[in-house]
């Protein structure tokens, strides 16, 4: 796991290049701590660089970028858990290896199968790989959009890094992007493909750019991409299945030369992987929970359930509102696009990075593909609103009140507008009132977005899980997951996000997949054997902290209460006495930090 960054420019000499490389570098090297290094190819004018967090092979070996059959050299950020397969079948065909990494698996594998590798890579991962015969630039990001890999092409030179932060050293000159705010208020984060820059976007999950450095031309490909096919319908079978899956992937992903642990929220996510976890053969486990005084917030009775039935060596740490208040400066500074959330992330991560662990295994995507959100059950409803006529949504849209507002999101075509409609944050009048606009013009900013509709032909709870799989986790879990784990030199692993695991989950039909009394039926059903009935039969808390008692003590909070905008000083006044959940607070605090 590691930080990546690159330049190619013809337009300036390759010291110039360096030097840039070398400080977008250093601005990563937080997520990879362990070493660090640049290749140069002056004929071509470019540079790759990388931050090292060592996982697999930590001898120096593992040193990057790393070359192969001096043709080959990639710059690479993620963990390959295929590779020890795929590994034996290179050896076979006559590829020859010289240390134990996943990363010159893929050098090996491209050098075999070439643009045909990417789609058999099981993992997640963003890297660069140069050819210096066929004088090519390949970008590859993962299939489920786990890595996070940045580009620009303005000008004539290319441009890559693992953040937006990294971009600033590049000797180009990167306008930002006004209307992020929009953005943030309506989402609570900044949605693919936008970032915080004009001319930076996200390589799109499952894709890999291909910039030919002969004739100066570049194409973007999908190689890999996941959709619905619903070919299983029995009940015993996608337990079977479901259990198979997710078992494999977990011990898949315990593979690592440094410890590894578990997030234990109390929940029956964390609950699952942390039991497959225990089981994985010859491999201690640690594993990490958070607790509060707070009893009503406090998952720590739940957690130590679990914990009864674990062989592990767990870490149990007591978050105090004075470590909250005493590290919310180093959270901000560790963001790197504004986000609402993260915070928790943030903390556990320090707290695993404290205990000496460099990889932990988090529960993230089984929400989205086993129906944990209310928007499984709320799908049918608003996928009826949207077709009724755009003037009666408008007209219902004026009304007070943030949930009837919403209602005008639903004239944005496509998934994008249901998801604002379910989870957007400000309504456009509420928005274009805080930033001193016109509620058309905040909608026209979305509506611009590109949107797709569901692959294929399916129900409500399919279009509930695609809809939270390609936006909310996509966009802010993924992303928030990334950045304050790396913060700490820390990597997250997320079983649940392995191939395998997806494409499983996409075969299964509505009717065995969700149940609309109980949440999540199918993952209990699967590992009752390792979950408690107490884990699974109380109400779902998520992993937050007690934020609105906290923040209403935070001088970042109170700082917005003396602000010159009216919207933002009742925005102030509606939290205070309790009617603005604290994660829309949180989006004002980003942007009044900005």
């Amino acid at each position: 796991m590691c930080r990546i960054a690159g330049i190619m420019n013809p337009s300036l000499p390759v010291q110039a290049i360096e030097r840039a490389v070398g400080d977008m570098c250093e601005l990563l090297k937080h997520g990879g701590p362990d070493d660090g290094g640049i290749a140069s190819f002056p004929g071509e004018h470019l540079v790759l660089g990388n931050r090292r967090l060592s996982l697999l092979d930590l001898s120096s070996a593992g040193h990057q970028p790393m070359h192969y059959r001096e043709r080959y050299t990639i710059t690479y950020n993620g963990e390959l858990y295929n590779f020890i397969s795929l590994k034996k079948e290179l050896m076979a065909g006559g590829m020859v290896f010289h240390n134990h990494t996943d990363t010159e698996v893929i050098l090996a594998a491209f050098a075999k199968w070439n643009t045909q590798s990417f789609s058999r890579l099981n993992g997640m991962f963003a890297f660069a790989l140069w050819d210096n015969e066929a004088k090519m630039l390949y970008l590859v990001r993962d299939a489920a959009g786990i890595k996070p890999l940045y580009y620009s092409t303005s000008g004539n030179a290319l441009c890559f890094a693992s953040e937006i932060r990294a971009f600033a050293p590049a000797k180009q000159q990167f306008e930002k992007n006004e209307q992020v705010a929009v953005y943030q208020l309506a989402y609570g984060h900044i949605p693919e493909p936008v970032t915080t820059l004009k001319e930076v976007r996200p390589l799109p999950k499952g894709c890999f750019l291909q910039y030919d450095h002969t004739g100066k031309e570049y194409s973007l490909q999908l190689f890999s991409f996941f959709s619905f096919n619903e070919k299983i319908n029995d009940a015993e079978e996608s337990v079977r299945l479901t259990t198979a899956s997710i078992t494999d992937a977990v011990q898949r992903q315990m593979v690592a030369d440094a410890p590894v642990g578990v997030f234990l929220s109390g929940g029956i996510d964390s609950g699952i992987v942390a039991g497959l976890a225990d089981i994985t053969p010859n491999k201690a486990l640690h594993t990490l929970s958070i607790y509060f005084k707070e009893e009503k917030y406090s998952e720590k009775k739940y957690q130590d359930l679990l914990v009864k039935k674990l062989n592990s060596q767990h870490h149990s740490i007591l978050l105090q509102e004075e470590d909250f208040h005493a590290q919310f400066p180093a959270f901000m500074q560790a963001m790197d696009m504004p986000s609402c959330d993260g915070i928790n992330t943030w903390f556990i991560s320090k707290f695993a990075a404290a205990e000496g662990l460099k990889a932990v295994l988090s529960g993230i995507g089984a929400d989205e593909l086993f129906g944990g959100y209310p928007s499984f059950k709320r799908m049918r409803a608003a996928l009826s609103l949207q077709q009724l006529p755009s003037g009666a949504l408008r007209y219902a849209a004026r009304t007070r009140g943030r949930r009837t507002g919403r209602l005008g999101y639903l004239n944005i075509n496509g998934m994008r507008g249901i998801y604002l409609f379910l989870r957007g944050h400000f309504t456009p009048e509420q928005i274009a009132a805080q930033l001193g606009g016109y509620e058309k013009d905040i909608l026209q900013i979305l509506d611009r977005m590109p949107y797709s509709q569901v692959l294929g032909d399916t129900g409500p709870g399919n279009s509930a899980s695609w809809m939270e799989f390609n936006y909310y986790m996509q966009d802010q879990l993924l992303r928030d997951a990334d950045t304050m784990s790396m913060a700490h030199g820390l990597e997250i692993r997320v079983p649940f996000l392995d191939n395998e695991v997806i494409r499983s989950a996409f075969s299964l039909s509505e009717e065995v997949k969700f149940d609309r009394a109980v949440q999540k039926e199918l993952l209990v059903k699967s590992f009752s054997d390792i979950l408690p009935p107490e884990i699974w039969q109380r109400k779902k808390m998520g992993f937050s902290f007690p934020f609105a008692e906290w923040l209403g003590n935070s001088p970042y909070v109170k700082a917005l209460s003396g602000s010159s905008n009216k919207q933002t000083q009742k925005a102030y006044k509606d939290f205070m006495a309790g009617k603005l959940h604290w994660s829309r607070i949180m989006s004002l605090i980003v942007l009044n930090a900005a």
